[in-house]
């Protein structure tokens, strides 16, 4: 099977698609012209630099330069986690918590799958390990994100009621049960809802992007589906070792509420 290549001309014709939509956006007042035209240019301009930049660590095949560039997607990732938060964890478990969480998460599962299902030669063979590494980390980083914001937000809103089963002597991790059930649930919610439509209501990135370029149908699904079992596992890992985290944080060993230990600014942005 072939596929079809796409020139710039293409793409300037599908980027009318933006500009209607930032028209329609002065049309109705909606305010996001401006941020509509920046997203996409910036998208562009990213996906551009990253296509550059893998086709040269592809050509190296550089065990250690494969580390670099998977650590510098976990930072910036991790920065996204942080800047999602409407109250942030204070000092530096801010960016550390849902960073090394996710590290953690993504990493395992990554080697995971490198190892055992796909067994490219290398292992650590970039062509393979960075695209696995990047559709699980940005599925983590949307669950632990979440995870957290329905954490702080329940132990804020909540606060009367879990300091009244500390009180009567339950521990932090009984008192808290309930937001952890929540927080959870709120994590893993995009990942369920995504494999229940695959293949029915959707049709996913990843098969589709690869029966575009000419692989076999059957061969693309059965790819699609190991990339979603490897994303839901390490999105349920990552938030539960996320939301745990959180908790230990935000009590302390002589169970106790520490609300104290949030950011008092709220994010504005």
């Amino acid at each position: 099977m072939s596929y079809v290549t796409i020139d710039l001309t293409d793409l300037l014709i599908a980027s009318i698609l933006v500009l209607a939509n930032g028209g329609l956006s002065l049309l109705f007042g909606l305010g996001l012209a401006r941020k509509l035209i920046w997203s996409a240019l910036r998208m562009t301009i990213q996906l551009l630099a990253i296509g550059f930049v893998l086709r040269w660590l592809f050509a190296m095949e550089s065990p250690w330069l494969t580390l670099v560039a998977a650590l510098a997607m976990v930072a910036v990732a991790g920065r996204e986690i942080m800047a999602r938060q409407d109250r942030r964890l204070s000092g530096l478990w801010a960016y550390g918590l849902g960073t090394s969480t996710m590290l953690a998460a993504a990493m395992v599962v990554t080697v995971f799958a490198l190892t055992t299902q796909i067994r490219p030669d290398p292992w650590w063979d970039p062509q393979y390990a960075l695209p696995i590494l990047g559709m699980i980390l940005g599925n983590t980083m949307t669950g632990i994100a979440l995870g957290l914001q329905t954490l702080t937000r329940g132990l804020e809103r909540g606060k009367a009621g879990v300091e009244a089963r500390l009180a009567l002597g339950e521990t932090r991790f009984g008192a808290t049960r309930h937001v952890l059930r929540d927080a959870l649930s709120s994590a893993l919610i995009p990942v369920i809802n995504g494999m229940a439509a695959a293949g029915i209501v959707s049709l996913p990135g990843m098969m589709t992007g690869q029966i575009l370029a000419g692989v076999e149908p059957v061969e693309a699904v059965k790819y699609q589906i190991l990339i979603m079992f490897l994303i839901a596992g390490g999105t349920a890992f990552g938030a539960i070792a996320a939301v745990l985290g959180g908790i230990m944080r935000l009590t302390d060993s002589r169970h106790r509420l520490r609300l104290d230990r949030l950011q008092d600014q709220v994010r504005t942005t």
